[in-house]
């Protein structure tokens, strides 16, 4: 572990643009991190906890799965995912707006989400669980140039991302870590599931072999591009990897674009994780 924490940092050491990280080898259960303490902008990486918080919800009764929920206008004004562009007042279940909030990530799924949950609940749900570098500020992100301040945005950490993870990995087969998460064993699985449905596989997985199964949700902002997840070998959970690129330029001095290297050193850093894991 030691030997791949050095190269994951030679990487990131090489790039014009912060990295931050947080790793977790689910077979030996070692842990290493890089700024992995510090809030970054969280982009739609946010969006595991408030799945977590939907679900948590529906264990208590408030919300049902399979209730029809209705996309209007409102909350069409964004430029993330498909529904956008679709005709307004269409309705579809709670569980498919959770399913598309996180497989495209699709803001007008995730500001009615966050409108039936309640941003309130969906913060202090996360401060229940521990993940003090996380601050929800919104449920559609506004319009935000690049040089917005943190606290502008939701933030979150490498390593609050990589707690929720485990436990949500843990809590599909252990009823005890599923209370811990307001929910039960079932509803965990479901939202490891459609983690796993994730369809933007640009980063994590770009570079992994084909067919590989990571339960992951992606984030891109202004200022940065990340992805949070559990990479498989297998049905066999190998390791928890969650990056977060932060003041990406536009192009780099050769002049790749910088989403483009953003992509790549996060795809390179699952890649190095899985040579030495797997």
């Amino acid at each position: 572990m030691n030997d791949l924490v050095k190269r994951l940092n030679a990487l990131c050491d090489g790039m014009p643009f912060q990295t931050s990280w947080y790793l977790k080898d689910l077979g030996s259960g070692a842990s290493a991190d890089r700024l992995g303490a510090v809030p970054v902008p969280s982009a739609s990486t946010r969006k595991i906890s408030i799945l977590m918080a939907a679900l948590a919800a529906v264990h208590a009764g408030k919300l049902v799965l399979d209730q029809k929920v209705t996309i209007e206008a409102r909350h069409q004004d964004n430029d993330s995912g498909t529904f956008q562009h679709l005709t307004p007042g269409f309705s579809i279940t709670l569980r498919d707006a959770l399913v598309m909030m996180i497989i495209v990530s699709d803001n007008a799924c995730t500001g009615l989400v966050v409108e039936l949950v309640g941003l309130e609940n969906v913060q202090r749900y996360c401060d229940a669980l521990g993940m003090k570098g996380t601050i929800h500020r919104y449920g559609m992100p506004p319009k935000l140039a690049v040089g917005h301040s943190l606290d502008q945005v939701t933030v979150t950490t490498p390593n609050d991302q990589g707690m929720l993870l485990e436990l949500i990995l843990k809590a599909t087969t252990d009823a005890a870590v599923a209370g811990r998460l307001q929910c039960t064993s079932q509803l965990c699985k479901l939202g490891l599931d459609i983690l796993s449905w994730q369809k933007l596989k640009t980063r994590l997985p770009s570079q992994l072999p084909l067919g590989t199964r990571v339960a992951h949700k992606t984030g891109t902002g202004p200022r940065g591009y990340n992805d949070a997840g559990i990479v498989f070998k297998g049905d066999r959970p190998l390791f928890i990897l969650t990056a977060y690129t932060e003041n990406v330029p536009a192009a780099l001095a050769d002049g790749t674009p910088g989403f483009a290297a953003a992509y790549q050193i996060i795809g390179r850093m699952a890649r190095m994780a899985w040579d030495e894991l797997a």
